[in-house]
């Protein structure tokens, strides 16, 4: 199979450029579809935003924020919606692309293969990964993305990084490895409070028997990742791939060759990393300094 890639080369051109609607294109065109759709059949069933909220468990400003487009629901509240307003599919069927377009462009196919991993392991080295940040820890994230994010676009990436969370659910539960180089750790990216929260995250998450969590000290002489970070997922068709992204550019790799050469990077890493009781001891060690 070829190379998956899809380059972003120029702020304009990013998927969290167009301020309030998160993409110009799909978050502001399948997104405020769905919300049209939603007044609408909510109007038809005679229903306010405050009557429809407590059929679907959501407030009334929640409600509105679906229908103008500016809060993306979960597939749980539209099958809810699509129920309780008799709409005969009419929601459901935009269901799969309106979960898609929660997440910026060059992230949607990482995200669809994420979902249905057996095996995922990601390397990270400038911050926490996603699925294992707290909700604080991720919206300090977003805040500190330049171009300027609006409180929008804010809060859709952050409902999607939590929802991305639903993986711990599965099952059978995907067996997930992370490594995390020191710093990450030791960042205190929006404050000494969320990061102690953060850490407590990561020891919670650790305790699941189908995760492991390590760290690569800033004292070892050897190292087998140096180019940056990366994730590599294999489904349960036996499928490989390979997810590479710096700055505005990310690369989706499903070549045998190409996907071999980041699970043996991979492996060896493991191998120099403090081992996963190690790391744990690690993370309380920092927590009890925070």
């Amino acid at each position: 199979m070829d190379t998956l890639d899809e380059d972003f080369t120029t702020p304009d051109e990013r998927p969290d450029a167009a301020a309030g609607t998160g993409e110009a294109g799909d978050v502001g065109g399948v997104v405020a579809a769905f919300g049209r759709q939603l007044k609408l059949l909510r109007q038809r069933a005679g229903l306010e935003r405050e009557g429809l909220g407590k059929l679907v468990g959501y407030s009334p400003s929640s409600i509105a924020s679906f229908e103008q487009g500016r809060r993306i629901p979960t597939p749980a509240a539209i099958d809810k919606a699509d129920e309780v307003l008799g709409a005969g599919g009419l929601l459901v069927a935009l269901k799969e692309e309106v979960a898609k377009a929660q997440y910026p462009a060059f992230f949607r196919d990482m995200a669809v293969l994420e979902a249905k991993a057996s095996h995922l392991c990601e390397y990270a080295t400038l911050v926490v990964p996603g699925l294992l940040q707290s909700r604080d820890y991720a919206h300090a994230v977003f805040q500190q993305q330049r171009p300027l994010l609006s409180e929008e676009v804010i809060e859709q990436r952050l409902c999607a990084r939590m929802a991305r969370q639903e993986i711990y659910e599965r099952f059978p539960a995907p067996l997930m490895s992370f490594i995390l180089e020191e710093p990450v750790l030791r960042r205190p990216i929006g404050g000494r409070s969320v990061m102690r929260t953060q850490l407590e995250q990561i020891l919670i998450l650790a305790g699941n028997r189908n995760v492991d969590v390590q760290v690569m000290p800033l004292d070892r002489e050897d190292h087998a990742a140096l180019g940056g970070p990366f994730t590599t997922v294999e489904t349960a068709r036996g499928e490989r791939f390979a997810y590479a992204e710096v700055q505005t550019s990310s690369h989706l790799y499903s070549e045998p060759s190409k996907t071999q050469d980041f699970a043996a990077r991979y492996g060896i890493l493991r191998s120099q990393a403090l081992t996963p009781r190690e790391s744990l001891a690690f993370v309380e060690t920092l927590l009890g300094e925070a």
